[in-house]
């Protein structure tokens, strides 16, 4: 049988590589038709000779810097022309920097909120008629310090925050239209993503990389660190008709690191 997926149109910010690929990989897997937007013309055209092998469908790729405005219309222009639709917007774009909080310049936190947070901003505005007509739905995959502040991640923990605000007061909106609006917080996920900050924090503390990955992972007590796969069977759930009312909230996928109520 045909699954939900099949003919819907599924755009993924940050879909060349990390949790954003693993997302795309699973939703092309069910037959819907995903657009991968990412900086690099490489990684998107590799990620999608990856995932043409086993779906129905190769992923377009768009090519672009969603640090930018002109980078996310580009993104918007090339769905509306090629398919006028958008079913899924899912936002999984962002590297924001680890480190000692004196050595991170401006130039750093500026960048930071650029891609992650007003990348996010720009590309739901855009979308967001398109995903009211199909009655669809919009997932930002954020990060679990968006509620635990950490001292050497104090870029990213920021930039989470504001996007776990910006999703909720969305999900308001999206009442009205029709649109779910949910996030996904994903702890640490073997992705080279991770494996960036994990030299990033060896460099703050004077660690070496498998002293700070094992004491991390010792930290949370966690079985294992998360994979992208992990994210995305989520990500399918809160997008398919089942998870209809679930709207406006954000889910850990950290294999109960998250110590708090929230």
């Amino acid at each position: 049988m045909p699954s939900e997926f099949t003919g819907k149109v599924v755009v993924v910010a940050g879909g060349s590589r990390g949790i954003g690929r693993g997302i795309a990989a699973a939703f092309a897997a069910e037959g819907a038709q995903t657009v991968l937007a990412a900086l690099s013309q490489a990684n998107l055209e590799a990620a999608a000779d990856d995932i043409a092998r086993s779906a129905k469908h190769r992923p377009d790729i768009c090519a672009a810097d969603l640090r930018r405005e002109d980078g996310c219309k580009a993104v918007f222009r090339l769905v509306s022309e090629r398919h006028s639709r958008c079913d899924i917007l899912v936002n999984s774009a962002g590297a924001t920097r680890a480190g000692a909080f004196l050595d991170l310049s401006d130039d750093a936190w500026q960048d930071g909120f650029a891609l992650k947070f007003f990348g996010c901003v720009r590309l739901c505005r855009l979308f967001w008629p398109l995903v009211r007509t199909a009655r669809g739905h919009v997932v930002n995959i954020i990060g679990g310090a968006a509620r635990t502040p950490d001292p050497e991640f104090l870029i990213g923990g920021s930039v989470n925050a504001a996007m776990h605000n910006f999703t909720k007061g969305l999900s308001g909106l999206g009442k009205p239209d029709g649109i779910n609006v949910n996030a996904i917080l994903p702890g640490m996920t073997e992705t080279e993503r991770v494996e960036q900050l994990f030299k990033q924090r060896a460099a703050a503390s004077g660690k070496s990389v498998e002293e700070v990955r094992a004491s991390l992972i010792a930290k949370d007590g966690v079985a294992r660190l998360g994979k992208p796969e992990d994210i995305a069977a989520l990500a399918l759930f809160l997008c398919s008709e089942r998870a209809r009312h679930i709207q406006g909230t954000a889910i850990a996928v950290d294999g109960g690191a998250t110590s708090g109520l929230y």
